[in-house]
């Protein structure tokens, strides 16, 4: 059984990736037309940034446990994968984490400079705006919808999510916080848009509000998982198992599951919220399956 759903967990990952980086490529290529010189070069450079394309997958099995059919919701996915491009390219810059590798290549700031890279990571915005547009209408959804999915996405990736999370772990920096704060933090940097990725693919497959809420329930605590496992790999992996540098959390004196509970203890609430997430999604009826194997592959994952 375990065999069965790791082989499920990588053929959708492989999935996920071959759509996504195919559609993404072809938005790289358009805009370095379209912007033109050093911006367009690192537009076009930050959208082929490699990746597992977690989210990706996560919104593909989400919307086909609801119904979801058409080949067209991997444009939705782009548009998720591209928020979260956003959000590297400006969390790498010096200002923040000043990092110099992402996903094994230099980042953005470092191939090009840091105006360069500022920039092209606000631009990105719209760019994500205009790819959900693209899908939607391919979806043949209803423009009310396509409003609804928009506010989802740019909600978890503005203030009340992926930023207001990233700003709160910038105040953290050197400082204790105790969990429910670390939540906090986290239910925002990282969680919003995990979870966003799952409400996406519901309301892409038009899911009844019973199921889009079991979905959003799954995401925010399959959210917490990956950050959590984030932490244990920080502390336990290299820097080549992980394609940027490790150790940077202790580096920085983030506050970090693993310092408030221990690498073990990090790792049994990974394991529980995992449980609680499926909880989710088998009282309301919607099929476990790839979203099951996916929530354990995020808390148990070695890179």
């Amino acid at each position: 059984m375990a065999e069965a759903a790791s082989a499920s967990v990588t053929d959708l990952l492989s999935e996920a990736r071959k759509q996504t980086d195919g559609l993404l490529n072809g938005w790289a290529e358009r805009l370095e037309q379209e912007v033109g010189g050093r911006e367009g070069q690192a537009l076009a450079y930050a959208l082929r940034t490699p990746g597992k394309r977690v989210r990706a997958a996560l919104l593909l099995a989400a919307y086909r446990a609801v119904g979801g059919e058409s080949p067209a919701i991997s444009g939705v996915a782009a548009a998720v994968e591209t928020v979260h491009t956003y959000s590297l390219v400006h969390d790498d810059l010096p200002c923040m984490d000043n990092d110099d590798l992402r996903r094994g290549r230099p980042t953005t700031h470092r191939a090009f400079d840091v105006a360069t890279a500022t920039l092209a990571g606000y631009l990105l915005v719209p760019v994500a705006a205009r790819i959900l547009a693209t899908s939607a209408r391919q979806l043949r959804l209803p423009t009310q919808i396509l409003g609804e999915m928009a506010e989802e996405l740019f909600d978890a990736g503005g203030i009340e999510g992926m930023v207001g999370g990233q700003w709160l772990d910038l105040e953290a920096e050197r400082r204790r916080l105790p969990l429910p704060e670390l939540i906090e933090v986290h239910r925002g940097k990282t969680g919003a848009l995990i979870r966003a990725s799952c409400t996406l693919g519901g309301m892409a497959a038009q899911a009844p509000t019973d199921r889009l809420e079991a979905l959003t329930a799954y995401g925010e605590d399959v959210g917490l998982a990956f950050q959590i496992a984030d932490d244990v790999l920080d502390a336990t992996g290299t820097s080549e198992e992980l394609g940027k540098p490790a150790g940077r959390d202790a580096q920085l004196a983030k506050s970090t599951y693993v310092g408030l509970l221990g690498i073990d203890g990090a790792r049994a609430e990974a394991q529980r919220l995992v449980q609680r997430a499926v909880a989710h999604l088998e009282r309301a009826q919607v099929p476990v399956g790839a979203l099951g194997a996916l929530a354990g592959y995020i808390a148990s994952r070695t890179s």
